[in-house]
């Protein structure tokens, strides 16, 4: 399954559970944006900003608005003030006299004077001001990673050093700008939209297109979701989206197995689990990127509880390593790492039983990888532990479906079928339509 291939299942999947908010757009959000940005960031709509003002079309904008303010425009509006004993503006006569005979003909300090005035508050620049207040507020915000040597940053926000100070003081002070009102919270509406991509002006129509592209990718458009995932510098790498793919498969297949939908949960501090179903007695938590502590879950070797001299030499650099990171990194949350694997993790509970799926994900095809995924998948099925107690004990790795290993389509290789497998099931992307169903059936 090719990168590609990968993006457009990932669409699919992200329009079907996150846009229709069944599954937490946090949690998908977490995994696609980069390590360096905080968890302010962790969120769709401001890493859609991001996105957006790191596309080339919105930089040569902002670069370009120097100039194209000069020619911004107005609407010339003529309002009538009635005064008494001066004149204030042109006198409009017809009025005055219409005026005078309708209160006293006679009363010749009555004037009706007309005021022209420039109205900036026109369809076109409410659509501009939209736009420069997204850009400006975003920049706020991203601006100590723009000035930073991150690779996902684009060059020209860091070349040009300036340029965010630029922005900042065209939007505060410059005279144009300023007298637009700002929009209501329903505005622009389409029809501004339409004027604005159907004006004479190369920046009324430059504005347009970009807000339009924005605001569909706020709504979940299938095009713009796309684009978010693969047209920026901060788009995930293939490893991710293969992960995130297995993942929504997880939820599909469940689904499938059940008369009721995921009860989709959003991520919160206190938990570590990203879905949840209830049925019939039967409780279904799904975590990834987590070893589930929440729920008393942890993959832990027993050479931390064995006696020194029961250790293998191998064993004891494993034990020592760990305690000598513990005592390096004063922050529990260095210290305590290698408990936390990078898996998916379902967990069952019906009645008194528990039943647990552990499963690893390699977007590789390469033996030796695979080779390392068995390896490290039979391990965390060894470690698995419940309340510090070991979950699988004879045999160690569970009925043989209770490990999972995701690896890519492996071409022109003869491999066994799920039932001629053991200790674990090794699934290939093409096949977790239609087999990761039943492997999720044997544990249920």
């Amino acid at each position: 399954m090719n990168r590609d291939e990968l993006l457009d299942e990932l669409t699919q999947d992200i329009l079907a559970y996150v846009m229709h908010g069944s599954f937490s757009d946090r949690h998908v959000v977490s995994e696609i944006a980069p390590d360096a940005l905080d968890e302010r960031f962790h969120d769709y709509e401001r890493l859609v900003r991001l996105h957006f003002i790191l596309r080339p079309a919105v930089v040569d904008f902002v670069e370009s608005l120097p100039e194209q303010l000069r020619r911004i425009k107005t609407q010339t509006q003529n309002t009538s003030r009635r005064t008494r004993g001066s004149v204030d503006g042109r006198i409009n006569w017809g009025k005055t006299l219409q005026a005078r005979h309708s209160r006293n003909p006679d009363d010749r300090s009555l004037f009706v004077c007309e005021h022209r005035t420039e109205s900036y508050d026109i369809d076109e620049n409410l659509v501009l001001k939209r736009l420069l207040s997204i850009i400006y507020t975003t920049l706020d915000e991203a601006e100590p990673y723009l000035r930073r040597d991150y690779e996902w940053i684009t060059d020209r926000w860091r070349e040009s050093t300036d340029l965010i100070e630029r922005m900042r003081e065209l939007f505060e002070r410059n005279v144009h700008v300023r007298r637009i009102r700002s929009p209501a919270s329903y505005e622009p509406t389409p029809r501004m939209l339409q004027r604005a991509a159907d004006s004479r002006s190369e920046l009324y129509r430059t504005a347009a297109r970009l807000l339009g592209d924005y605001e569909r990718s706020i709504d979940g458009d299938e095009a713009a979701i796309r684009s978010l995932l693969e047209t920026t510098a901060i788009t995930p790498d293939d490893e991710t989206l293969f992960e995130l793919y297995v993942l929504f498969r997880y939820v599909s297949a469940i689904e499938e197995l059940s008369d009721d939908r995921f009860e989709m949960r959003t991520i919160e501090s206190a938990t570590q689990e990203v879905a949840r179903l209830s049925q019939d007695g039967t409780e279904v938590v799904l975590y990834h990127n987590s070893s589930g502590r929440d729920r008393g879950l942890k993959f832990l070797s027993d050479i931390f509880e064995k006696d020194r001299e029961d250790l293998s030499r191998t064993e004891l650099i494993q034990r020592e390593s760990r305690r000598v990171a513990n005592t390096y990194f004063l922050d529990d949350e260095f210290s305590d790492a290698t408990g936390r694997p990078d898996v998916i993790v379902l967990e069952i509970s019906a009645d008194d039983r528990r039943e647990y799926l552990i499963t690893e994900v390699k977007n590789s095809t390469r033996p030796e990888t695979i080779r390392g995924g068995i390896k490290e998948t039979l391990e965390y099925l060894a470690f698995l532990q419940q309340d510090e107690r070991f979950v699988y004990d004879d045999p160690a790795f569970g009925t043989g479906w209770n490990g999972v290993l995701v690896v890519q389509d492996l071409e022109d290789t003869e491999t066994a079928s799920l039932d001629e497998q053991r200790s674990i099931r090794i699934l290939q992307a093409s096949e977790l339509e239609e087999r990761l169903s039943t492997v999720v059936e044997r544990v249920l």
